[in-house]
């Protein structure tokens, strides 16, 4: 018998694009309520958390004309994030026609809230009940995507120039599923339930958290009934590092993002008593009245710590007497906010995370491991050291693109056999819109106030993302959430593994451009019915496939040889023991979208100790839609331990090149 007693703790309903309920359940309750035959599934709630001048410039991307202005009107980009600042002048609606008639959702910003025909919808499930954005990170990533043009952005005149969205003209939808403390598992899938409802085109999803079984994770569930009703979602890989197996997004339905430089980075100078100029990174707004300051470093910050514990500058050691009105020196990635506490005036740290510029609460640099020993070596040199910290300044940046530090890396640790990351874009010193409620950095201490703002991020990569498969999407308005997202993929910039030693699984398929996704000749297809296959051969049972599809009377279809890998994705990529020779066939098939009579040749990029063969190489196309099957056999002597040999197939018929990698790893 259903107990009742459970509708009374029920806090959120979901019933437009999937039956659903969020309620506070005791862990009685919780198992018995599971054991209910009527219900689908049961899965705790979890906190996930929130993970330009130059970016569109340097992808080769150039600003619309009023034609594609026009067709990019139609397209909706719902954001589910920290909400909005709708006054930005990213999101004026000058020039934008009626509200496209699919629209079905409605403004429900809360007080002083204002939608207009660019931000044409706005809900929100976190507290305060208000789509207003007081953190800046749904602004940055919603204007990043599909900011109107605003000429003279900057950062306090750093980074100065045209601020732009891809796809200027389309429509924005606002789900505000976060707030100070992060995004609830369950505002996320009322996010997903209303924008699906609402009629939105694509979903960006700068958000995530630990990558978890697809039918025990509210976002994977969430963007398969998305991926359902012909909507991309488009998520960020996450913020972990070069962690081996750290990407968070990892359902071959969504489209992950990994984060890489652009062709400008900001620095800043500091220029040392002896004359020597270092390069640190940081976005420093900050100019110092005098020419030089004390340095202050180690035992000369303390008087109850021992030298060890005061090089790394913790709260408890730091003397304001021995640091007020000097530049602190610290062993330490982060101790920016203790420096501004104790009265320092600036701070000189090191860091890891080398040419990324993070905003800082007071005159900063971060300066990589070279650039600090040589800071160490003049300290010892004098009895009485000085610095100065310039402002920052943009400069160019030849080696780009490559992966950020901070990215997260490969390989898939749930579907071992899809290939993660799928994509790199700009993710690092990228300017947009900003939140003026927001504080500047990270730091409450910050009370500046900016209406844009240099980020770095994966969550600054995804909109890059979003905002491409939005323009892709209005010149094929009947192409699937799949075509989509293998346009990007198979005519990505190839990346340098020398400048990425995670290779594939630091940048998937390479890097984003936009220009040639339009016209990719041909696309990997995959529909729900493929992904429920796929899932099957993971070995998903019944109720399984039920927690994630939300119907009862899916099962799998009668076994045969294929594998999870065999699923038609754009790219290739198997698991296999260390150090033992291997065979492994890959099977995909692809849909003709170029030239209705074309003829297409394979060819395979060397791989390190491994053979490749294609059956067939040729592909003869007779008409447009056209679907022509193959396979791949690659044959090696082994790999070593969580090692990977990669290579490419590429198919071209003089015109188009698609291309897609192939990664054989293990683990």
């Amino acid at each position: 018998m259903y107990d009742r007693s459970i509708e009374e703790k029920i806090i959120r309903s979901y019933n437009k694009s999937f039956n659903g309920f969020t309620a506070k359940l005791t862990d009685k309750e919780y198992e018995n309520l599971k054991n209910i035959e009527e219900v689908v599934s049961v899965f705790p709630n979890k906190k996930l958390q929130l993970l330009t001048t130059r970016s569109w410039d340097f992808l080769g991307f150039p600003q619309p004309t009023p034609k594609q202005l026009n067709i990019q009107s139609d397209i909706i980009i719902g954001v589910l994030d920290s909400g909005i600042w709708p006054e930005s002048p990213s999101f004026n609606d000058d020039g934008l026609g009626p509200i496209p008639s699919k629209w079905k959702g409605g403004c429900f910003g809360g007080k002083n809230f204002t939608c207009n025909k660019k931000i044409i919808g706005a809900r929100t499930y976190a507290y305060p009940s208000k789509a207003r954005d007081y953190k800046g990170h749904g602004t940055h990533t919603a204007s990043t995507a599909a900011g109107q043009k605003v000429e003279g952005a900057n950062f306090y005149g750093i980074a100065n120039g045209t601020a732009r969205g891809a796809v200027p003209s389309s429509r924005i939808a606002v789900y505000k599923v976060c707030h100070s403390t992060g995004c609830e598992g369950k505002d996320v899938m009322a996010g997903f339930d209303d924008a699906i409802a609402d009629g939105v085109d694509m979903i960006s999803l700068s958000l995530g958290g630990v990558a978890s079984q697809f039918h025990e994770e509210t976002i994977s569930i969430g963007a398969f009934h998305a991926m359902a009703k012909g909507i991309l979602t488009v998520q960020a890989v996450g913020n972990s590092g070069d962690a081996r197996a750290s990407v968070a997004s990892v359902a071959p339905w969504i489209f992950s993002v990994a984060a890489s430089y652009i062709d400008r980075h900001v620095i800043n100078k500091v220029v040392l008593g002896n004359g020597k100029t270092l390069i640190g990174d940081a976005a420093n707004s900050f100019k110092l009245k005098k020419d030089k300051y004390p340095l202050v470093y180690g035992k000369a910050t303390t008087s109850v710590c021992s030298e060890e514990e005061a090089l790394t500058c913790p709260k408890k050691c730091l003397d304001k007497k021995l640091v007020k009105g000097k530049i602190l020196v610290c062993e330490d990635e982060d101790p920016y906010a203790e420096a501004f506490d104790s009265g320092a005036i600036g701070v000189l740290a090191e860091t890891r995370y080398k040419n990324v510029s993070y905003v800082f609460p007071l005159p900063a640099a971060a300066l990589g491991s070279t650039e600090f020993a040589a800071l160490k070596s003049y300290l010892n040199s004098t009895k009485a050291p000085t610095a100065n910290i310039l402002k920052s300044e943009a400069v160019d940046d030849s080696t780009a693109p490559a992966v950020a530090p901070f990215s997260s890396r490969g390989p898939n640790s749930i579907a071992f056999d899809i290939l993660k990351p799928d994509i790199s874009a700009p993710g690092v010193d990228i300017l947009a819109a900003y939140s003026p409620d927001a504080t500047v950095s990270i730091y409450l201490e910050d009370t500046r106030s900016v209406t844009y703002n240099l980020l770095s991020g994966t969550s600054m990569a995804c909109p890059h993302v979003t905002g491409a498969a939005a323009y892709v999407k209005s010149l094929h308005p009947d192409w699937s959430p799949a075509a989509i997202k293998s346009a990007l993929m198979t005519t990505a910039t190839p990346m340098s593994p020398s400048k990425n030693p995670d290779a594939e699984f630091a940048y998937g398929s390479g890097h984003l451009n936009p220009n040639n996704a339009t016209n990719p000749g041909l696309v990997y297809e995959a529909a729900e019915n493929d992904y429920i296959t796929f899932l099957c051969k993971l070995g998903y049972d019944k109720k399984k496939l039920g927690l994630i599809t939300g119907k009862r009377s899916v099962s799998c279809p009668i076994k045969g040889d294929s594998s999870p890998k065999d699923v038609n994705y754009p790219s290739m990529s198997a698991i296999v023991n260390a150090d033992k020779p291997f065979t492994v066939k890959f099977s995909r098939n692809v849909t003709n979208v170029g030239n209705s009579n074309s003829t297409y040749t394979a060819s395979v990029t060397p791989g390190l100790k491994v053979k490749i063969d294609v059956n067939p190489n040729l592909l003869n196309f007779k008409s447009l839609h056209e679907t022509k099957s193959f396979d791949v056999v690659v044959v090696g002597e082994g790999v070593p331990y969580k090692g990977l040999v990669s290579s490419s197939i590429v198919w071209s018929d003089g015109i188009h090149s698609v291309r897609s990698p192939i990664v054989v790893y293990s683990d």
